[in-house]
């Protein structure tokens, strides 16, 4: 496996504990991000998606399909800049745009993968 495929790969398997614990222990994961519970379905949904994405980077970094890991970089960055859009305009807590950095982390430790592999 290449190095910009284990970034990937090592980021899915991030996606798939932030995706399980959105499905299984949700409130859980709300109270981390100061948000309120909820019963609603609408916080499992979002987990059962995160869990797609999640195989999406798991199986893409398994294959080495590169022109995959591009394309997360420029996601990962928007995801970034949306989090933190949410925060300075208070509708959320400012740990979401921590989970914004992880994902800026990520994208960043991607494109160096990529530029180093040409």
């Amino acid at each position: 496996m290449s190095s910009s495929a284990k970034t990937i790969f090592y980021f899915g398997l991030y996606l798939y504990v932030v995706g399980a614990t959105l499905l299984f222990i949700p409130n859980f994961f709300l109270k981390t991000i100061q948000l309120p519970e909820t019963n609603e379905v609408w916080i499992r949904v979002v987990g059962i998606l995160t869990l797609c994405i999640a195989y999406y980077y798991h199986r893409n970094g398994a294959a080495n399909n590169k022109p995959m890991f591009g394309f997360t970089v420029h996601a990962r960055v928007f995801v970034c800049v949306a989090f933190a859009g949410l925060v300075l305009l208070k509708l959320a807590p400012p740990i979401l745009a921590g989970f914004g950095g992880v994902d800026l982390l990520g994208a960043i430790w991607t494109w160096q993968a990529l530029r180093k592999e040409g």
